[in-house]
């Protein structure tokens, strides 16, 4: 599913214009983005909860060369699923 068919879906769902929706769907990405990016974590009950994990510096091999590098450390995103969502997809 890519985004304009979540829009469509949400247009249709609640009665609202696909604008509305579009506009509302962009709030939804930027709220979540800003938190993440100051650390938050974000739970939403029964869907699942977002958070930013620290991941350490490691050795890694190139794979073209077989050669030895340094991977820097990053911080990634997790998504832990929800009870009401892991139940959906069973």
């Amino acid at each position: 599913m890519t985004k304009a068919d979540l829009v469509i879906k949400m247009a249709d769902g609640t009665g609202i214009t696909k604008a509305a929706a579009e506009k509302a769907l962009n709030n939804l990405i930027a709220a979540v983005s800003a938190a993440l990016a100051k650390g938050d974590k974000i739970t939403l009950v029964g869907f699942g909860t977002f958070d930013v994990a620290k991941r350490a510096k490691r050795e890694g091999r190139n794979p073209r060369t077989g050669q030895a590098i340094t991977i820097p450390a990053s911080k990634v995103v997790r998504f832990k699923a929800g009870n009401k969502l892991r139940d959906a997809i069973k």
